[in-house]
């Protein structure tokens, strides 16, 4: 391990249940090297620069397979690196929750590399569906690239979520556990998305703050769990059925979030 590496960070990597070869890497190529150094700096975003608060992590299963299913703000994704180094700091035993990152950064110089090196991919159903076989925690966030784009006026609302967890939660008969991420979108008051830049960058758009770039304040944040929920099919339901479903997750994580913001 390297000298920057933190011991306690290196001992949760260790006792990550996960198929680790001699080599330390395990079958989709996750290495515990580069988990042991990413979750160092994310511990210390953690711990120090935003002071996160999380609640309800005993509801997120020890073991097996499930998806976490929460709101996504903020312009840069904040949220999502919080939550996982919640999993793997909070948890004991400890997990790693595999994230399903947006495609255009699998073509980002190294990103694409350090993203699957520590168990992030490409939103693929393929992807997501092996991965629950395999009995790994997924995070998804249903509201996409929307999500982050929501300017600081509505960094508290929820946009459209997409149904395709649902279906994938039932055909693999997979626990959701809900969440609210509160704070993400003051760490970065979004006032203007450039989507015209974005373009011409390969990404969806680029944040813009009072400030000018979209660098994260030093914002307390606060990530509320909910229980599991689980739901009863095949992930063939009409489409109306999916519908009711979806909007029961997104009414809890809606509640979550109120929760997390009272308590702030």
């Amino acid at each position: 391990m390297s000298l920057l590496v933190d011991p306690e960070i290196a001992r949760r990597v260790d006792a990550l249940e996960l198929p680790f070869d001699a080599h330390g890497v395990d079958p989709y190529g996750v290495r515990k090297k580069d988990l042991a150094w990413a979750f160092t700096l994310l511990a210390r975003a953690y711990r120090s620069y935003f002071r996160v608060t999380a609640v309800g992590v005993h509801n997120v299963p020890d073991r097996g397979r499930a998806m976490l299913i929460g709101n996504h703000s903020g312009g840069v994704a904040i949220d999502g690196a919080m939550v996982l180094a919640s999993m793997m700091l909070e948890k004991n035993p400890p997990r790693l929750a595999q994230g399903m990152i947006e495609k255009f950064i699998a073509t980002v110089p190294f990103a694409g590399m350090w993203a699957a090196r520590t168990g992030q991919f490409t939103g693929l159903p393929e992807h997501a569906r092996r991965m629950l076989e395999d009995d790994r925690l997924l995070m998804v966030f249903p509201e996409g690239a929307r999500g982050t784009a929501k300017l600081f006026t509505e960094r508290n609302s929820l946009v459209e979520f997409g149904t395709g967890f649902v279906r994938l939660a039932l055909e693999t008969n997979t626990p959701i556990v809900p969440f609210g991420f509160v704070g993400g979108g003051d760490a970065v008051p979004t006032v203007y998305n450039a989507y015209k830049l974005g373009k011409l960058l390969g990404v969806p758009y680029v944040p813009f703050t009072p400030y000018g770039a979209a660098i994260p304040l030093p914002v307390k944040l606060r990530v509320h769990y909910g229980e599991p929920i689980l739901f009863e099919g095949t992930g063939r339901e009409d489409d109306e059925v999916i519908a009711r479903y979806v909007a029961k997750v997104k009414t809890r994580v809606a509640e979550l979030m109120e929760e997390g913001r009272k308590a702030s």
